[in-house]
C-alpha cells in the first residue's frame, strides 16, 4: 500500500529550527594524497508537526551543515500530533535500523536516543517513548524514525479513508 498520508510541505512559509545529528570527516585517498571532506546529517522542523532531514557534504564543516539544511527543507513531511504526543504506536525500519515509537502520558518527556531524539524534538512531540533496535548508524536511525512518522495516521484521516464517521473508527 502506498503511503497516502505523506503530505509534502512548502518550506517557504514556515520558520524552522535545525538540529545537527551527526558530522563525520570522510577521506578520499588519491594519488596526490588524502583529501578530507565533511559529511553532515541535519534534521529541520517547525516543532509543530513538520519535519525533514538532509545530508550535506563539503570541504568545510559550516558549508556541509548549510547544504544539509537546504536538503532537509526540500523533503518535508507532515506528522499528526495529538496533545503533545503521537496518535498510536508505530514501528519504522530502514536498512539495518529498526525503531519503535509509542505515545506517552503528559509529563513523560522525550525518551529516545541520539538520532531519534533529534527527529522527535524537531517534529514537536513533547511526550514519547522510543526504542532503537539494530543498527545505531545515525543515517539509518533518522530514516527509520521518519519512516515510522510517515506511517502515523490520526483518527480523522482514518475515518476519511474508510468513509465512516469518527465515532465508528473508535467503536469498531
Amino acid at each position: 500500500m502506498a503511503n497516502l498520508n505523506v503530505k509534502k510541505v512548502k518550506s517557504s512559509e514556515i520558520e524552522f529550527k535545525d538540529r545537527l545529528v551527526a558530522i563525520k570527516r570522510v577521506t578520499k585517498v588519491t594519488k596526490g594524497g588524502r583529501t578530507f571532506s565533511f559529511s553532515a546529517i541535519v534534521v529541520v522542523g517547525n516543532e509543530n508537526g513538520v519535519v525533514g532531514y538532509g545530508l550535506g557534504k563539503a570541504k568545510e564543516v559550516t558549508s556541509a551543515i548549510a547544504k544539509g539544511i537546504d536538503d532537509a527543507k526540500k523533503n518535508l513531511i507532515k506528522v499528526p500530533i495529538l496533545k503533545g504526543t503521537l496518535p498510536h504506536e508505530q514501528e519504522g525500519k530502514y536498512s539495518g535500523a529498526r525503531v519503535f515509537i509509542k505515545p506517552a502520558a503528559p509529563g513523560t518527556g522525550v525518551i529516545a536516543g541520539g538520532a531519534m531524539r533529534a527527529v522527535l524534538e524537531s517534529v514537536g512531540v513533547k511526550d514519547v517513548l522510543a526504542k532503537s533496535k539494530g543498527s545505531s548508524n545515525p543515517h539509518s536511525a533518522v530514516k527509520a524514525t521518519i519512516d515510522a512518522l510517515v506511517k502515523m495516521r490520526d483518527a480523522y484521516t482514518v475515518s476519511q479513508l474508510r468513509g465512516v464517521d469518527l465515532e465508528k473508527v473508535f467503536n469498531g
